[in-house]
């Protein structure tokens, strides 16, 4: 009986911790600037190869492109940190792009660089 509970207190500990990492993880996603709230998204163009050149997309950019741009520019400080330990970006597209080449996909910009060598 006593291992009965032992295991099922175990199975609920578990239960509660991956429900308290999958809140975190999409809580990382949110960016807020100027009241607005973006969620975001950084991913490896292809991982097989690469975890430096990637992008990022942005959603709900078209509500305000400078703050989408820095919520953009942000994620990719934070996507390079994690997985090179430094903020140094290389942009193919960046949040500093002349406006004519950025573009809005469904309301989501999106923009591509390198994780640069400390």
């Amino acid at each position: 009986m006593k291992t009965t509970r032992l295991a099922l207190l175990g199975v609920l500990c578990a239960a509660v911790a991956v429900a308290g990492c999958n809140r975190k993880k999409n809580a990382v996603n949110l960016i807020t600037y100027d009241g607005i709230e973006f969620r975001t998204d950084a991913k490896p163009i292809d991982k097989k190869v690469t975890l430096a050149d990637f992008y990022v997309r942005v959603e709900g950019a078209a509500i305000s492109l400078d703050s989408a741009r820095k919520a953009g520019r942000d994620r990719a400080y934070r996507y390079c940190i994690e997985n090179y330990g430094t903020s140094k970006v290389d942009w193919v597209v960046g949040p500093d792009a002349d406006p004519a080449q950025l573009q809005l996909v469904d309301g989501a910009l999106t923009f591509r660089g390198t994780c640069g060598r400390p």
